[in-house]
């Protein structure tokens, strides 16, 4: 992971609002897509990675969207996160 990455987190109640959350996150900016997890009791997550202004608009976009048709749990923007934390990111790297 370059240093003046980012990544970016939004975790919903549903998979419809992640869906929603991921689309509009890819389309707002220069993002890319890590993956997502289902996390439990209908929580679902998804993770974006690429420069941090990218990442920062990415993530407004999304809560936007997904607050439009579910409820949104939380967000996060790591800037210039740890090495180490690539260890936990790994898990949820889509295979395409």
């Amino acid at each position: 992971m370059d240093q003046n990455d980012a990544l970016g987190f939004i975790e919903t109640y549903s998979l419809v609002s992640v869906l929603e959350a991921a689309d509009a996150m890819c389309k707002a900016a220069d993002v890319e897509l890590v993956g997502y997890e289902n996390v439990a009791s209908g929580l679902v997550s998804v993770v974006v990675r690429g420069d941090v202004g990218a990442v920062k608009a990415a993530v407004d976009a999304g809560i936007k969207e997904a607050s439009k048709v579910g409820k949104v749990y939380s967000s996060l923007v790591i800037a210039r996160p740890h090495g180490d934390i690539q260890k936990i990111i790994a898990k949820y790297v889509i295979e395409w």
